[in-house]
């Protein structure tokens, strides 16, 4: 089902996967401040959904997210309709920590704000034919949606400032090389590898599932130690759920696992 009235954005839920399309077509789904605060409202009702597993970002056309609407900017859009306080700013933050996997299905152009928001997911794909680029520099500005945090842990910090303090436009294979993206489709393909993913967290252990993301969230905070024994915890609780009783007893017996959903 669609979830409240958007502009910008669309909505789409149904139990475990919901979608999130940038929706501004006639601007290659270009960012305005209505788009910042329709996906913050999208998402945190997202990320309150018990029975969501998996989220996918993407965007509508041919484009993903090219950044800041510039000719909005520059005609004087900011001074007009919803103005953005820095807590408006948690679109990166919520795609990073909601419970369910967040998958950015990058579909064409994802620079600025967009790459920002596309770095905070859990997982990238994209089209082969797609171009990247941190763009904050080249307009001006320092940048905004937590690149540096995210893009620092994906790339390593060298390339990270690179790819801030030199802006250049990269394609999707050199994105794959240096880690930004985890899987590269062909234009014509895309759509069913983005299937193919979502279907297989999908069909992991719901409860496995929502325990792996939360170890991830916490090994970011946690030293070494203090993490292997939270994760520790989690383990030995999970290894008696019905669900990993269920994968098991699936396993020895060959067949696919049929689990409870919690």
């Amino acid at each position: 089902m669609t979830t409240g009235a958007f502009e910008t954005i669309r909505y789409e839920s149904n139990g475990p996967l919901a979608t999130l399309t940038l929706h501004r077509p006639d601007h290659r789904n270009a960012m305005t401040n209505q788009m910042v605060l329709e996906a913050g409202r999208a998402l945190s009702l997202a990320a309150r959904d018990p029975e969501l597993r998996v989220l996918v970002l993407t965007g509508t056309g041919r484009s993903f997210c090219p950044g800041a609407d510039l000719e909005w900017v520059t005609t004087g859009g900011t001074g007009s309709g919803e103005r953005l306080t820095p807590e408006d700013f948690d679109v990166p933050v919520l795609l990073h920590e909601m419970p369910a996997v967040t998958v950015a299905a990058v579909n064409g152009a994802c620079a600025g704000a967009g790459l920002g928001w596309a770095c905070a997911c859990d997982l990238r794909i994209t089209t082969r034919s797609a171009r990247f680029n941190t763009a904050f520099l080249d307009v001006g500005v320092a940048g905004d949606m937590g690149g540096p945090w995210t893009l620092t842990r994906l790339v390593g910090a060298a390339r990270a400032r690179e790819l801030y303090f030199l802006p250049v436009k990269f394609d999707a294979d050199t994105a794959a090389g240096i880690g930004l993206v985890g899987r590269v489709a062909d234009d014509d393909e895309f759509a069913d590898v983005v299937e193919d993913v979502v279907a297989r967290l999908l069909a992991a252990s719901p409860a496995a599932l929502r325990t792996l993301k939360a170890n991830f969230l916490d090994a970011e905070r946690l030293g070494f130690a203090d993490f292997v024994r939270l994760e520790a915890r989690r383990h030995l609780e999970l290894f008696t759920h019905a669900d990993t009783l269920e994968a098991f007893a699936a396993k020895v017996e060959k067949r696919t696992p049929s689990f409870g959903g919690s």
